[in-house]
């Protein structure tokens, strides 16, 4: 995709929506990102938190099996 594309797709945006109503979508756009990586973290860490909660078990229960 060329500048040329980039410009045409730009330009019926424009038309589309308005010259008012863009950085309005450009600041919900942004908005909506963070939300979406600030949940993929959150997803991250409790996934990461569950799995050395279960492996702290494992290694408690092992003890007990092997003593």
């Amino acid at each position: 995709m060329g500048w040329q594309e980039l410009i045409l797709i730009f330009l019926v945006i424009l038309l589309i929506f308005g010259a008012k109503r863009i950085p309005d979508i450009a600041h919900g756009l942004g908005k909506g990102i963070r939300e979406f990586k600030r949940a993929l973290k959150d997803t991250e860490d409790e996934v990461k938190t569950s799995m050395k909660e279960e492996e702290k078990k494992k290694s408690k229960t092992d003890d007990k099996q092997d003593g």
